[in-house]
C-alpha cells in the first residue's frame, strides 16, 4: 500500500513540474516583447497713490472682460513643518525649463537662479539658462526701473525679515503653468538671480513665485493682460500632509465661504480686518486696536507660523494654557526658540479637537472663521511626541493658520474668503470655468528615447500618452534615493504608502520590485499593478499615472533624503497568441485527463488491495499450535 502511494505521489509531482515548465515557457515567449521605455523629462514698496491708480485701471479693464476667462490650476507640493513652505511648478522659456517655486503672497517678484549667478545655492532644479531659450529677452534699462552698472538691463533687489536677500536682473520669457492648466503660456517679466543670501541660499526650492500686489507680481501681469480674472485661491494640506492646490484666476465661491474686507490702500500686503478672537467660546479681553496695526492683520503664505501683536498673543497663549492645564508642558525642540510644547495628547491629529480648545477669528463684519488645533499647533515627532505652539508675536497670519482652508484672494472685490475643507483632496474637486483646453508648451526632455505626441484632452488628461491600441499590464519606475537613515525597511514601507497617495491608487497596487545599494545611495524599482480583479490598468488611470511620473509630480517629504525619479516603463497587457491559446487549452485538457486517469487507477489499486486482505471470523477457535502451556 505504501509503495502504491509513493508511486502515485511521484507521478503527480512529475506532471506538476512538467506543467510549470511548459506554462513558464509560454509566458517567457510572451515576455519577449520589449516594454515602452521613456526617460522622465521630466525695491521698493509701491506708493499708495500708484496702487490706487493701478487698482482703478485694473478694475475698469476687468469690467470689460467676458465672464469665462480661463484659470491656471496648479498642484502644491511640500509641507510647512518639514520645509516651511509650499511650492508650485512653473516652466520658463522655449523649450521650457522647470522650477519649484515657493508660493508667497508677501512677495511681488517671481525669480529663479540664473546660470550666471555668482552666489546661488544648490537647489532642486538646474539654474535658468537664458541662452538656451529662444524666447528670452532681457528687460532693457528704462526710467521706470533700477538699472545695472552698465545701464543696459533692469535689476531687482529683495530683502526679507529673516535676513535673506535676492538680487539679479529682470528678463521676459514665456511662462507655462503645466499640462493640467487651462491657461495658455504667457509672456511675463521675472527675476534672474545673480546673488542670494541666507535662507534663500540654503533652501531646497529654486526660487519665489510672487503673488503680492505690485506691477512685477505674476498675478498683476496676468490680470493686466486680461487672460485671468483678478483673483487667486490657495489651499494648503493639513498637519504633516504634503500638497494642496492653487488656482490663478476666478473661481465661484462656495456658499459657506466667509469673507473679510481687505484694504489694498492701507498696505501692499494682503490684510484682513479682525475684530476679536474667541477661545473655547469665550472672547479674549483685548485692548482696542489689538488687530489694528500699521498694515492691519497680514495674511502671508510665505511665512510658516502664525503671529499676533504681543498683547493679543499673550491673551491667546494664556487662554490655550488654561484650557489644557492637565497636559504636561515640556521644552520645545529648538533651544533657540521659546516654544510652548505639550505631551500627553497622543499622536492622532484627528483627536486633537477633543483635547485642545476651538478658536474663532471674528472679522469686523461679524463673520467668523473656525480654527482647529492644527491651525495653531505644530507636531514634533522626536520622542517624546509632542504638539507645540510658537511663543512669538507679530502682526501677520501665516500658512499654519490656513491649513485645510480654501483661501480666495478676491482682489477685484477687495475681499479674502475662507472655507474649511480637506485641501489634500481639493485638487480632484476643483471645477473649471469651461474654457477650451490649450495645447501645452511643456514637453518631454530632448533625451526621450521614444517620441510620443502629447496633447491635453478636454478632461484634463493626456489623450495619447500611450501609442496605438495599448492596454497597460503594469507600470514600473526607478527612484534614486540618498539617505542617512539606516532603517531602510521602514522608509520603503512608508514610501509605498506615500507613492500610492501621490499616484492616487490603492496601497495594494504599489509593490517594491527591487533594491540595489551602494553605500548610502539606493536605486529602488517600484511597480504599479492593476487593482483586483482586473488584469490590466484602465487607460484613464494609466494616463493619469504616466502624466504624474512624466512631469516629476511625485513629491516626497525631505525626511526621506534626496531622491530622483529616473525612468518609467509601461508594460503591455500580456496576451497569448492564437497558437499559444490553443496550446494552453490542449495542455490543460491533457493534464486534466491525466489527473483523472491517475485518480481512477489509484482508486482501483486501493479497491484491489482491500479485496486481497484475509480476515479471520470473530469467535473462531484458535489453532492449538498458537497455544502455549502455562508455566507453573
Amino acid at each position: 500500500m505504501a509503495g502504491t502511494w509513493f508511486h502515485l505521489t511521484s507521478s503527480f509531482l512529475i506532471v506538476y513540474y512538467v506543467i510549470g515548465f511548459l506554462i513558464s515557457t509560454v509566458v517567457a515567449e510572451n515576455h519577449q516583447r520589449p516594454p515602452t521605455v521613456l526617460p522622465l523629462s521630466l525695491s521698493s514698496r509701491n506708493h499708495s497713490l500708484h496702487r490706487h491708480v493701478d487698482n482703478l485701471r485694473r478694475r475698469l479693464f476687468q469690467s470689460k472682460l467676458s465672464g469665462s476667462t480661463p484659470n491656471a490650476r496648479l498642484r502644491l507640493y511640500d509641507d510647512l513643518l518639514s520645509n516651511g513652505y509650499h511650492t508650485a511648478r512653473l516652466w520658463i522659456g522655449s523649450p521650457p525649463q522647470e522650477f519649484a517655486l515657493i508660493v508667497d503672497t508677501g512677495s511681488t517678484v517671481t525669480y529663479v537662479p540664473c546660470s550666471s549667478c555668482s552666489h546661488c545655492g544648490n537647489h532642486q532644479d538646474s539654474r535658468f539658462q537664458p541662452e538656451m531659450s529662444s524666447t528670452y529677452q532681457p528687460l532693457k534699462c528704462n526710467p521706470s526701473c533700477n538699472c545695472d552698472d552698465e545701464q543696459k538691463q533692469c535689476t531687482y533687489h529683495r530683502w526679507y525679515a529673516e535676513m535673506s536677500s535676492s538680487s539679479g536682473v529682470l528678463g521676459e520669457d514665456l511662462v507655462s503653468f503645466g499640462n493640467e492648466s487651462e491657461l495658455m503660456p504667457q509672456r511675463a517679466v521675472f527675476g534672474c538671480e545673480n546673488v542670494e543670501t541666507g535662507d534663500l541660499y540654503n533652501q531646497r526650492a529654486d526660487g519665489i513665485m510672487g503673488l503680492g500686489r505690485g506691477r512685477l507680481s505674476i498675478m498683476d501681469q496676468l490680470v493686466d493682460k486680461g487672460v485671468i480674472g483678478d483673483s487667486f485661491s490657495l489651499c494648503y494640506g493639513g498637519m504633516d500632509v504634503d500638497g494642496g492646490a492653487m488656482v490663478l484666476g476666478k473661481i465661484t465661491p462656495p456658499p459657506d465661504m466667509v469673507f473679510s474686507h481687505s484694504d489694498p490702500f492701507r498696505s501692499p500686503y494682503y490684510n484682513i480686518e479682525m475684530k476679536e478672537i474667541h477661545v473655547a467660546g469665550k472672547r479674549l479681553e483685548l485692548p482696542d486696536g489689538a488687530f489694528d496695526g500699521r498694515h492691519g492683520t497680514v495674511l502671508d503664505s510665505g511665512t510658516t507660523y502664525a503671529y499676533f501683536r504681543q498683547d493679543a498673543f499673550a491673551a491667546f497663549r494664556d487662554a490655550i494654557l488654561s484650557a489644557v492645564h492637565f497636559l504636561k508642558r515640556i521644552p520645545g525642540p529648538d533651544p533657540n526658540y521659546n516654544d510652548i510644547c505639550f505631551t500627553g495628547a497622543g499622536r492622532d491629529v484627528s483627536q486633537l479637537p477633543k483635547i485642545f480648545p476651538q478658536v474663532e477669528m471674528v472679522f469686523n463684519n461679524g463673520k467668523k472663521l473656525l480654527l482647529s488645533p492644527e491651525n495653531y499647533l505644530f507636531r514634533v515627532i522626536d520622542p517624546p511626541p509632542k504638539f507645540c505652539m510658537l511663543n512669538e508675536q507679530n502682526e501677520s497670519l501665516a500658512g499654519i493658520v490656513v491649513q485645510n482652508t480654501l483661501v480666495t484672494y478676491d482682489r477685484g472685490n477687495d475681499g479674502i474668503g475662507f472655507l474649511k475643507t480637506n485641501c489634500s483632496e481639493l485638487w480632484r474637486r476643483i471645477q473649471f470655468s469651461g474654457a477650451p483646453a490649450p495645447t501645452p508648451l511643456v514637453s518631454p526632455s530632448k533625451d526621450t528615447k521614444m517620441e510620443i505626441p502629447f496633447v491635453l484632452s478636454p478632461s484634463g488628461s493626456p489623450s495619447n500618452v500611450l501609442p496605438g491600441s495599448f492596454h497597460v499590464g503594469f507600470i514600473t519606475f526607478d527612484m534614486s534615493i540618498s539617505t542617512t537613515d539606516s532603517n531602510l525597511k521602514s522608509i520603503l514601507k512608508e514610501l509605498t504608502e506615500l507613492i500610492s497617495e501621490e499616484l492616487e491608487v490603492d496601497n495594494s497596487q504599489v509593490r517594491l520590485l527591487n533594491v540595489t545599494s551602494q553605500e548610502k545611495d539606493y536605486l529602488v524599482r517600484w511597480g504599479i499593478f492593476p487593482a483586483e480583479p482586473a488584469n490590466y490598468i484602465s487607460n484613464t488611470i494609466a494616463k493619469s499615472i504616466i502624466l504624474l511620473l512624466r512631469d516629476h509630480r511625485i513629491q516626497l517629504p525631505e525626511r526621506f533624503g534626496n531622491y530622483k525619479l529616473m525612468e518609467w516603463n509601461a508594460e503591455p497587457q500580456r496576451k497569448l497568441t492564437s497558437w499559444q491559446h490553443r496550446f494552453l487549452i490542449m495542455l490543460v485538457g491533457s493534464v486534466t485527463t491525466l489527473i483523472l486517469s491517475l485518480s481512477a487507477i489509484g482508486i482501483w489499486l486501493v479497491h484491489r488491495q482491500r479485496q486481497q486482505t484475509a480476515y479471520e471470523p470473530v469467535g473462531d477457535s484458535i489453532p492449538e499450535r498458537y497455544l502455549q502451556p502455562l508455566q507453573s
